[in-house]
């Protein structure tokens, strides 16, 4: 099994703290209100849990059709080459 190399885990690491750094001050700018009290309303946790499935449930998305398109491009690639035949349409 191939490992990742330190480097690349560190710069997935801040990959991934950049993400969740930029979704964590989108959804609190939209969500968040109130700033009289320390106690977060109940409106400001529920518009927060939204905004993160509605960015998940999006991510998910992407990364779906991005590999249906990586597929219909490898099956065109091959069918190009003459390693399959080319589909029915």
């Amino acid at each position: 099994m191939a490992q990742i190399s330190e480097t690349d885990q560190i710069k997935q690491f801040k990959e991934f703290l950049g993400t969740y750094n930029k979704l964590t001050e989108h959804c609190f700018m939209d969500c968040v209100k109130d700033f009289t009290t320390r106690d977060v309303r109940t409106e400001e946790v529920t518009c927060s849990e939204h905004c993160l499935q509605k960015y998940l449930k999006m991510t998910q998305r992407i990364s779906m059709r991005f590999q249906e398109y990586h597929i219909q491009q490898n099956e065109a690639l091959a069918a190009k080459a003459g390693l399959i035949s080319q589909p029915r349409i």
